[in-house]
């Protein structure tokens, strides 16, 4: 396997095209291609439905670096959307019924542009969702942003791998835990998270190693409870996302010789029941160029929407890329193991 993975001097495998040969070639023997699977279950062909959210990958810059991260963002990264395509984004929305925006990055807040976005996005009167690692804000040049994304009332999404500080930093590097705890009582002092505030704070949590997540409303209970003893915490809800294997989450599976056996986990535990509501149905992913995909993980491999619709959100028609057929890899599998997962968590609850 080593032969296979070829990663650049000191740095994390990124090549989309190398983990494609990796995902498509090592396990070729052991693991059927996915829809294959879903074939066999009656599932075959994996369309999409109405696009109700515009998830938009703004930028691959991040202020860290998490062994998880499936974008590979970190501070080196210089990948950034320009206001332009922000505003073919936005014009695209104008002539569609997408009602919710999903802003990720590396850290979505900073593109330059951003808080112009977020303010154009809300004149349009959709829904924003903020994907925010909680340390950038109390980064120096981002203070102002829990009063700023409380003012436009910008949903959190936020990564909080674990309630436990030495699993936190595990994941996350030194020093994130106590930084996050910051991010979040700022939040908490806008409204964000209180049961009585319109303000919505939700938390992330991804396993540290290779394995599936627990049942998510039970550790929301626990970060409940932890987070609210230990600190005064208040947030809205717990979402528990599985590692996909792609980017940098491959590149340490192979280096600790688990991938085989991830994939086999995420293989064995395949849940049909899942497929219904995997996120690919009803969310279109735009890459800080603009280019479509049918998922974030699509995108990070490069693998763009059917070739025959638009390809670009300078085309975008709603008409054309409803129903369009989903491209799929053995990725998918991570989607669809155990209670599935996506953005919004758990698929099955």
């Amino acid at each position: 396997m080593s032969t296979m993975s070829m990663k650049r001097q000191g740095s994390p495998l990124a090549e989309a095209s190398e983990q494609l040969t990796i995902l498509e070639s090592v396990d070729a023997h052991s693991v059927q291609p996915f829809d294959q699977t879903l074939r066999e279950h009656g599932l075959s062909p994996l369309n999409a439905g109405v696009i109700e959210t515009l998830q938009i990958n703004v930028g691959k810059m991040c202020n860290q670096t998490c062994r998880h991260c499936h974008v590979d963002a970190g501070p080196d990264r210089r990948e950034i959307m320009t206001r332009e395509t922000m505003q073919s984004c936005l014009d695209a929305m104008t002539r569609s019924s997408i009602r919710q925006v999903d802003l990720t990055g590396g850290a979505p807040e900073m593109n330059p542009h951003f808080d112009w976005f977020v303010a154009e996005i809300r004149r349009l009167d959709r829904r924003v969702i903020d994907r925010c690692n909680l340390t950038i804000l109390t980064a120096p040049g981002f203070t102002h942003l829990p009063e700023y994304l409380a003012e436009h009332e910008v949903e959190i999404v936020a990564s909080l791998p674990c309630y436990l500080e030495e699993n936190c930093d595990a994941q996350r590097g030194n020093g994130v835990f106590q930084r996050s705890i910051e991010g979040l009582r700022l939040l908490n002092e806008q409204g964000y998270g209180h049961t009585d505030s319109r303000l919505s704070l939700s938390l992330v949590y991804n396993p540290v190693g290779p394995s599936l997540p627990p049942d998510q409303q039970q550790l929301e209970g626990a970060y409940r409870e932890q987070l609210r003893d230990r600190f005064g915490i208040e947030f809205n809800r717990l979402y528990t996302i599985t590692n996909m294997p792609i980017s940098r989450f491959l590149d340490d599976l192979i280096q600790t010789k688990q991938y085989e056996a991830y994939m086999s986990l995420l293989v064995d535990s395949f849940n049909p029941r899942s497929v219904d509501a995997v996120m690919c149905r009803t969310t279109l992913s735009v890459d800080w160029e603009g280019n479509l995909y049918d998922c974030d993980f699509n995108q990070m491999l490069e693998l763009h929407v059917d070739r025959s619709r638009a390809t670009h959100i300078n085309d975008y028609d709603e008409q054309s890329i409803t129903g369009r057929r989903i491209l799929t890899g053995r990725h998918c599998y991570g989607c669809t193991a155990g209670a599935g997962s996506s953005c919004q968590g758990a698929l099955l609850r």
